[in-house]
């Protein structure tokens, strides 16, 4: 009897952990940039939680008083997004958010001396305005980094673990240093934020991205004329802008709604909603580029609308929350809508960021940029007022104004990808160039 024998196979090729995990090809050529945004968020976690107790227990103010001061300067910083576009356009994302954290850094230092509500309101207004300069030049590194799209849904993603994973370490460590050190160890903390900040704009510095194509390059050196009135009258952005409107309110329901939602309609225990907050942040930082690797190849309309969706299902499960079913749901169904809502995160962020970036001029880029940046700005302004009013009004009211938000999203994502929208297919393959 014969038999044959089958024929010889070489191994599999292996796949990289680096594409297992998502991550871009070029992040090792760009660890200062790496580092910067790590710290950067890392920092911001530190204080996050803790600017309105830290004034309340280093003055003799009382909280309504410091509440006050906090929000005048937010409401005053609204202007500096649109300021702060020409200068990315004249000078460079990196040259600005390396200026912006360097302004952060003096804010916290200023911090440890106001004591007075017009000092209160100018440190907390330098420090919002270092925030809104980082954050509108910050999409812009990741031009610097990925001048072309094949890798920048990659970076996006790797940016967004970063910040999620420095937030959530600095909240912990800013819990840690103000249950054990209490006002001592509030000035710490303050310390400590100014340093970080001065650290990512020393890293920022650094860095040297690599030198743009021929073809970017002469783009973005080309004179752009018409400045925000051109921005605006681009109605393709503006309906973009729009739309992020829907993701910005969804991306204040762990500030402002879970914890009332937990507590005051479910009738759970506080600790369970800081539970869902620590939830979120490591469910992010183990998925998200994983995740962003799996969609790779989709459009970054598709993906947004995608996460737009699941943002309506984990927003349509909650509003129900509450009803008359039975209790013992009440806390699986809880955990299944943060899950959904985490999930739906994961999903839109690259390709909402990327939309951010194809729809705009390259010679106006940090101007349309600074509009997107407004959309965040007044939009964290103006939801808690919003969310906490419906909510006074019945708990399910600011879910269903969510969810009706996240499917109204949906369309106009998809009226996007209209011919004239010329957005690029996000290949499926890697390339080596770095990112914002």
């Amino acid at each position: 009897m014969t038999t044959t024998t089958p024929p010889a196979t070489g191994p599999a090729t292996p796949v990289p952990l680096r594409d297992r995990l998502g991550l871009p090809a070029s992040a090792g050529r760009h660890r200062p940039l790496i580092g910067a945004h790590l710290v950067d968020s890392l920092g911001t976690g530190l204080v996050l939680a803790f600017t309105l107790v830290f004034f309340t227990r280093t003055t003799a103010l009382p909280l309504t008083t410091v509440g006050a001061a906090v929000t005048a300067a937010r409401l005053l910083a609204l202007p500096v997004a649109p300021a702060v576009g020409p200068l990315i356009d004249r000078y460079g994302a990196r040259r600005v958010a390396a200026c912006a954290n360097a302004l952060s850094a003096l804010a916290h230092a200023a911090f440890l001396l106001a004591d007075r509500p017009w000092s209160i309101v100018s440190a907390c207004l330098l420090a919002q305005a270092g925030q809104a300069a980082y954050w509108t030049a910050s999409t812009g590194l990741v031009v610097l980094a990925a001048p072309s799209p094949g890798e920048r849904t990659r970076w996006f993603a790797l940016v967004q673990t970063l910040r999620n994973a420095g937030l959530g370490l600095g909240a912990a460590a800013g819990a840690l240093l103000v249950g054990g050190g209490g006002t001592g160890g509030l000035r710490v903390l303050v310390a400590l934020n100014a340093a970080s900040y001065l650290a990512a704009a020393v890293l920022l510095a650094r860095w040297r991205p690599d030198p743009a194509p021929a073809a970017a390059a002469a783009a973005a050196t080309e004179p752009g004329r018409g400045g925000y009135r051109a921005v605006l009258a681009d109605r393709r952005y503006l309906l973009m802008v729009a739309v992020n409107l829907s993701f910005v309110l969804a991306s204040m329901v762990l500030s402002v709604l879970l914890a009332v939602h937990v507590t005051a309609a479910l009738h759970l225990g506080a600790p369970l909603a800081g539970a869902l907050l620590v939830l979120n942040g490591v469910q992010v930082v183990l998925t998200q580029g994983p995740v962003s690797r799996l969609l790779e190849g989709r459009r970054a309309t598709r993906t947004a609308a995608a996460g737009a969706l699941l943002n309506a299902a984990a927003f349509a499960l909650l509003a129900v929350l509450p009803g008359g079913g039975p209790r013992w749901l009440v806390l699986p169904g809880l955990v299944a809508a943060v899950l959904v809502y985490n999930l739906a995160e994961t999903v839109a962020t690259p390709g909402r960021e990327e939309l951010s970036v194809a729809l705009a001029h390259p010679a106006r880029r940090g101007r349309y940029l600074a509009v997107n940046q407004l959309s965040w700005n007044v939009g964290q302004a103006l939801s808690p007022g919003l969310l906490t009013l419906l909510f006074a009004h019945g708990p399910a009211w600011p879910w269903l104004l969510l969810l009706a938000a996240s499917l109204a999203a949906v369309p106009g994502l998809l009226r996007l990808e209209r011919p004239l929208a010329a957005l690029p297919d996000i290949p499926s393959e890697t390339e080596p160039s770095a990112r914002r």
